[in-house]
This record gives C-alpha cells, structure tokens and sequence, in this order.
C-alpha cells in the first residue's frame, strides 16, 4: 500500500508540473505584441467647445465685435446758421417757388464745440411767397423764404426753420400806366367837383382839376409799387426749428 501511495504521489506531482509550464508559456511569450495601436499625431485635436457653450462675454458661441456705428452730432433747435445770398432777388423777377441758395459765411458749432455746419456749406431755399410794397407806410415788402436743406461736402441734409434777409430793400417802380391813370382820375374828379363848386365855370373846373391832380399825384406816390430787392452777397440767417442732426 505504501509503494501505491508514492507513485500517486508522483504523478500528481508531475501533473502540476506541466500546468505550470503551459501557463508560463501563455503568458511569457516573446511573439506577443504588447504595443498599443499607432495613433496619427498629424491629424487635429477636436477640442473645440461645444456648441452653445458660454464664451467670455457670457454669450453663446464665439461672435465677432460689430463694427462701431456712425456718430451723430446735433445743433439744438434755435441754433441760427450765418449765411450769404449767392444770387439777388427781386419781387419783379422772382415768384413763389424759385429756388434759391446760399453760402454759410461762419462755423455752426454743437454745445461741444465741435464744428457740426463748416463755412463754404450750402444752404438751400424756397421761396414761399413774394410781393411788392404798394404802400408809402410798407416799408419791408413780402419775402417768405423756406430752408430746405444743408449740404455739407458731398452729403446733403434736411434742415427744418425759418430763414430771413437781413438786409433786403425796396426800390421804386418806374412810373406805369396805373400811376398815370391815378393822376388823371383825382384831376377828372377834382374838375367835376370844381364846376359843381363854382355853378359851371370854366376857372372853377381848372382850379378844381389842379387841385384834383395834386390829390391824384400824391395818391400815385402813395401807393406806388415799390420791389422788394435782396442784393447778392447780402447777409441771410437761418433759425433752425427743430435739432439738425449730421452723421460723422
């Protein structure tokens, strides 16, 4: 019996052996590739945030600045624009809806000080309405003029307001036919007159017809028409009724 226990003993022995053996050999073998698979370090990392994800501003996505906007500077309203006439204007020539120009003579400044109308600038009217003086007692005529806008360079520009001719004038109509028949209607009807006065007579008619003329001259003198002239280069003022606004 012991001899039978040995040779157990044996061969369980032996058989361990060899398991260990295969087992070494799965594990320890020089042809097995340990490396890991090759990456492509030429192709680019996509690392890019996530679409939505807050950027530095605190707003989605990655936007660029916008470009900065146009700046604007205004003249308050009641601001007055120092010009010139460029052409003369006369109430004999000239009738409600002309157009006329003039030349700002002095920089407009905003409350900055910044130069918002530069001398050399156009000014652009209309005129509204225009009349001679047909009284001795008128002694400015009818002249509405209409500004309409500035053009500064090459750019032009809506302005709204009141413009006025400083230094427009009146000047004496030739004597006309009107004025001729005056004389002669106060003459005829102091005549009449005259010959009622005196019962028919020949000198109260001529008296009557001296005196009537007299009357009829001064009436002509009176009421003369008279133009309303504005020479050229003269001073014109534009007032302006609402706040001018130029982009720079």
């Amino acid at each position: 019996m012991a001899g039978n226990r040995l040779v157990f003993l044996a061969l369980a022995l032996l058989a361990g052996c060899g398991r260990d053996k295969g087992g070494a050999a799965a594990t320890d073998n020089p042809n097995r590739d340990l490396q890991r698979p090759a990456v492509d370090a030429s192709s680019p990392m996509n690392d890019r945030a996530a679409t939505g994800s807050p950027s530095k501003s605190g707003k989605p996505g990655s936007m660029a600045k916008a470009p900065k906007g146009a700046s604007t500077w205004i003249l308050a309203k009641g601001t007055a624009i120092p010009a010139r006439f460029d052409d003369g204007i006369s109430s004999r020539t000239h009738k409600a809806g002309y157009k006329v120009t003039g030349t700002v003579s002095a920089d407009v400044k905003d409350k900055s000080g910044r130069i918002v109308i530069p001398a050399g600038s156009k000014v652009h009217l209309t005129i509204a309405a225009i009349h001679e003086s047909e009284r001795k007692s008128d002694k400015t005529g009818k002249l509405v003029l209409k500004p309409s806008m500035v053009v500064i360079g090459s750019r032009s520009y809506p302005v709204s307001g009141s413009a006025l001719a400083l230094d427009r004038t009146l000047k004496d109509r030739k004597t006309n036919a009107g004025d001729v028949a005056k004389v002669g209607v106060g003459a005829g009807a102091g005549a009449l007159l005259g010959t009622a006065v005196t019962g028919g007579s020949t000198k109260g008619a001529v008296i009557g017809g001296a005196l009537g003329a007299a009357v009829g001259t001064q009436r002509a003198i009176e009421t003369q028409d008279r133009d309303v002239v504005v020479p050229s280069g003269s001073r014109l003022k534009v007032t302006l009724a609402a706040p001018f606004r130029r982009s720079i």
